[in-house]
């Protein structure tokens, strides 16, 4: 393929933002076997591993449990990285976001990490994962890790058993300890089998923890006040509550720097970034606040039962795309992505998201949830997708919103028929 074909420079972020990120044009094959490489270093040798989901609740776990092992690496070189970086004109012109369908499992922000081998140079190591990609995690922490190491599990919540089943054995009977910290819904179950492993699992509620709150208080070591600030500025976003303008900081950092780079930086300084940080975030926003503004302008809107539903495509941010529809009347927002996913979030008024996601492949939390439903065949298949902007896939999401909107009309009826 023509490089030329992928590459944003001078292309109109109308046509853009209609594709998925360069990633997605790279075969997995080839990003599987660098993933692999990559997560076999980290994990030999180590003393302990972490598998954290990559965003900002994730790493923020990651950070505590280095922290908590006086395994945090030294922040120095990252922060000179990452002044070389802002100064560097090409860093800075394309403002791209990854995208975290491009391969999950895997840390899409890697080739960013400031240092080449920050990766193996902690005690423990920390791998990126995704709900979906929790399998793999845990065959290369089987497959690499000495027996006998300590593995934390943060952030990942499997919507079923069965995939984790066989590598989740074989952990247990290896390693010193599994503990596992979240705050998502869990399938009761689900979580049952987990025990069954010998797992701790501590799940905080939905609603009123993140996970970074889960592992502060699970860990056993006396953190200081910077660490419980940083649970709650990472609890502001990560709920959506934002009253603190540093939770954006925190999450948009997450999300445009590699894995490592995060954890060791908010470990440093907890949720008070340093000015270069800041410089690097504040230089990104102006094209995420251009994605936006143009997500928000493609948004339709349904009436499905009682309820309002925004549906929008494009590369975004999805959380703050979701905001703003709901500030102009919608009850649920859905975000259509280039690659074939969708982010699903509701309100006060619509609590069903993982419900709705549910019923395309996704799962989540009543506010928040996400999927991608089994449509794509071939690129041909993708291809309609980007030149229709979601068409299918919004068929498909917005009939799981007719029937979820007829089993609460259903339970409706019948509690007032109870009464």
């Amino acid at each position: 393929m023509d490089d030329d074909l992928i590459d944003e420079t001078g292309t109109p972020l109308s046509r853009y933002t209609r594709l998925p990120g360069t990633g997605f044009f790279y075969p997995d094959s080839l990003d599987d076997e660098r993933a692999e490489q990559r997560a076999r270093e980290t994990i030999e040798g180590a003393e302990a591993v972490v598998v954290a989901d990559g965003d900002a609740d994730g790493l923020a776990c990651a950070a505590m449990i280095r922290e908590a092992r006086d395994a945090a690496l030294d922040v120095g070189p990252f922060e000179a990285a990452l002044a070389e970086r802002s100064d560097d004109d090409t860093a800075a012109t394309d403002g791209a976001e990854p995208d975290t369908d491009d391969a999950p499992g895997t840390d899409s922000t890697a080739d960013a990490d400031p240092t080449e081998n920050a990766h193996v140079e902690s005690a423990v190591g920390l791998i990126a994962a995704g709900p979906y990609s929790l399998d793999i995690a845990f065959e290369r922490v089987a497959a690499y890790a000495d027996d006998g190491i300590d593995l934390f599990v943060c952030d990942l919540c499997p919507d079923e058993y069965a995939p984790i089943a066989d590598p989740l054995e074989t952990l247990s009977s290896s390693c010193a300890s599994i503990r596992w910290f979240d705050h998502h819904q869990w399938d009761d179950d689900v979580a049952a089998a987990v025990r069954d492993r010998g797992v701790d699992l501590a799940v905080g509620e939905s609603d009123e923890e993140c996970t970074a709150d889960v592992a502060l208080r699970s860990l056993d070591h006396a953190f200081g006040d910077r660490w419980t600030e940083l649970a709650a500025v990472t609890r502001d976003h990560d709920l959506w509550i934002k009253e603190d303008p540093r939770s954006d900081d925190l999450a948009d950092y997450s999300y445009w720097s590699g894995s490592e780079e995060y954890a060791t930086v908010v470990g440093a300084y907890g949720a008070d970034l340093p000015e270069p940080v800041r410089s690097f975030v504040a230089e990104r926003r102006v094209e995420k606040e251009a994605r936006i503004d143009l997500a928000v302008e493609r948004a339709v809107t349904h009436e499905v039962g009682d309820w309002r539903v925004d549906v929008t495509y494009g590369r975004c941010s999805q959380n703050e795309v979701a905001e703003t529809l709901r500030d102009r009347g919608a009850d649920a927002a859905v975000i259509v992505k280039p690659a074939g996913s969708a982010s699903i979030r509701g309100s006060e008024q619509f609590r069903h998201a993982h419900e709705v996601a549910g019923r395309v492949n996704g799962g989540g939390h009543p506010q928040a949830a996400g999927c991608k439903p089994d449509i794509y065949d071939d690129m041909l298949d993708y291809a309609h997708h980007w030149t229709t902007e979601g068409e299918a896939c919004k068929r498909v999401i917005l009939a799981a919103f007719e029937a979820v909107a007829e089993t609460v009309a259903a339970d409706d009826d019948a509690g007032a028929a109870e009464v």
